[in-house]
């Protein structure tokens, strides 16, 4: 028995006992008469101690011979502590050690194994199975787990049924790159890795599964970003005979019964929002509603002037800051400052002080009076103290600066409070979306999404107008999940194959094992997927999720640790009938 006890469990109650211990050196204090060592392990931290009136000389010595991050195991009597350490749940007692035993020794860690580490990220990810032992890597991963537990807890009590689906599976264009997988054993063609199990689950569905999950390892080869990696988790659900308001309820109350039972929060209202009021109020599909600051559309009340600038703009739109009027020049100049950053790509920006005491001040008032200004202040919302931030241009491209704008000020303001819970629905995406490279529509979730109900022969007319039958769960300005009610009958399904460009020969390539299954039977069906890296970083109050992910991959889509990807051997290329052509620079 390498331990009776773990290093975060000992106590007042346990005095007297005699313990057996492992674990990790995190830190040494010699006193030359006398060594205190701190165990580690994943429960804590317990204090050993040699003393030279009660320890023998010989472990003395091996004590004096300890280093950081040596693993070792000690058998000794619990013994109450003099100096006592209240921020430590052992901070009562330590351990009079009567053996030593050393299992292995380390080399100096290249950082230290603290709270508040002196090692960067970059040298952290080198060395990820030391980082682990850090309490903030480890407890996110602990906090991982509890999520994923509770997650399965919830979707069994529904009598969801959890269901693997494969990872070597067929290409099939879903919006993002694919990883493929060389068959060894049928020349010429791959396997690709799946970015969701979507295909699988529908056939789950056909196959009278009715309810299904699986937390599952998907695949998408695009451009990274901190809350983006090659590979990440979904929790992937279907259900038959459902509709959209079924699948909302269920899982507004699996974010609930989350909430409350990760984070001890309750939450009652889940609002509804369509994609084109979150667009026209927020300027994107995922707004945080935490905080206040909509859009006024100014167009009808500042086109009317001699001012170049918003007369030729598609919209003229803004947002009223809190409490901002009191800024400086300087400090408005930093801001207009950050919207012309080439990541956000403002061209500059209009601003109106709305003054305590209710007198107005613009960057523009050359053009535009006092009865100008107060409407602007209508459209907006604002408050006397409140400076009123105003963007004009393309409509896309305005929406999107003004969106980063507002998240920036409201970061700036301590608006977004990472113990606080908003979550909302976003419904009536549409359909299609509009490709200028290829100039075809393409689907904007998938090609199994149906359209609302009604709404199909808008395709043969207005393809732009038909909205799909989809909806994305936000928290806190994330999307953490999203799904639709599926298209269940096989001549739907061609007809929105014929739309998106695809010929017969091309659907029945792709999606013939589909389209079969849908003439048994398919019932009415849809589901949802939820981004559970993303949702666990959430509830830990966090937008990142590299540190909630055990090993993850670096920006550039490596694994520093093992160093990956990395090049084969030629025999392992000629097993696989590949032959490596370098692209001409």
């Amino acid at each position: 028995m390498y331990r009776s006890h773990t290093n975060g469990e000992l106590n007042s109650k346990n005095i007297g006992e005699e313990i057996t211990l492992s674990g990790w050196v995190q830190k040494i204090r010699d006193k030359g008469f006398m060594i205190w060592v701190d165990l580690r392990d994943r429960y804590g931290i317990t204090q050993l101690i040699f003393d030279e009136e009660r320890t023998p000389v010989e472990m003395m010595e091996t004590a004096k011979k300890l280093g950081r991050e040596y693993v070792i195991q000690v058998k000794g009597t619990v013994i109450e502590r003099e100096s006592k350490n209240p921020n430590i749940p052992t901070g009562e007692v330590e351990i009079l050690v009567k053996e030593l035993s050393i299992l292995n020794e380390a080399k100096t860690p290249p950082f230290t194994i603290e709270d508040e580490t002196d090692g960067g990220e970059d040298l952290r990810m080198k060395y990820r199975y030391l980082d682990i032992r850090r309490n903030p890597v480890k407890n996110k991963l602990v906090f991982r787990h509890k999520v994923t537990m509770e997650v399965r807890n919830f979707l069994s009590t529904q009598d969801f049924i959890e269901v693997e689906t494969p990872y070597l599976i067929k290409s099939t264009p879903e919006g993002a790159r694919d990883f493929v997988v060389p068959s060894r054993m049928n020349e010429g063609q791959f396997y690709a890795l799946p970015q969701s199990p979507q295909t699988f689950k529908q056939l789950l569905m056909v196959g009278g599964m009715d309810k299904y999950f699986q937390i599952v390892k998907c695949f998408r080869d695009e451009d990274l970003r901190a809350d983006r990696q090659p590979e990440f988790t979904q929790i992937d659900c279907e259900m038959a005979f459902v509709d959209q308001e079924d699948i909302l309820n269920i899982f507004e109350n699996l974010t609930r019964h989350l909430l409350l039972k990760i984070n001890n929060v309750s939450v009652d209202k889940f609002p509804r929002m369509t994609y084109d009021d979150a667009m026209r109020l927020y300027g994107n599909d995922k707004p945080d509603i935490r905080f206040d600051m909509q859009f006024g559309e100014l167009n009808e009340v500042a086109q009317h002037k001699d001012f170049k600038v918003f007369n030729e703009a598609d919209l003229v739109v803004g947002i009223a800051v809190p409490g901002a009027a009191s800024y400086s020049r300087k400090e408005i100049d930093k801001i207009i400052n950050w919207v012309k950053r080439p990541q956000v790509g403002a061209m500059g920006m209009v601003y109106v002080k709305y003054n305590e005491d209710g007198s107005l001040k613009s960057s523009v008032d050359k053009f535009y009076d006092e009865a100008d200004l107060k409407q602007w202040v209508e459209k907006t919302k604002a408050q006397p103290g409140d400076l009123i931030c105003i963007l004009s241009g393309d409509t896309n491209k305005v929406r999107a600066q003004l969106s980063a704008l507002r998240m920036e000020m409201a970061e700036r303001l301590g608006l977004r409070k990472s113990n606080e819970f908003a979550p909302l629905w976003v419904i009536d995406f549409p359909l299609l979306e509009w490709d200028e490279e290829t100039e075809r529509y393409h689907a904007m979730h998938h090609p199994f999404t149906s359209p609302k109900p009604g709404q199909i022969p808008l395709l043969a007319t207005n393809p732009a107008a038909v909205k799909a039958n989809a909806y994305d769960l936000v928290l806190n300005g994330n999307e953490i999940g999203g799904g639709s009610i599926r298209i269940h009958d096989k001549a739907t399904q061609a007809q929105m194959f014929d739309y998106l460009g695809f010929t017969e020969e091309e659907a029945k390539a792709q999606f013939g094992f589909l389209m079969d299954a849908f003439q048994y039977g398919a019932p009415p069906h849809g589901g949802l997927a939820f981004g559970l890296d993303r949702l666990v970083a959430i509830l830990g109050g966090q937008e990142t999720i590299r540190d909630f992910i055990a090993f993850p991959k670096n920006n550039a889509g490596r694994d520093v640790m093992i160093d990956a990807p990395a090049a084969i051997d030629e025999d392992q290329l000629k097993e696989l009938h590949l032959n490596l052509v370098k692209t001409q620079e």
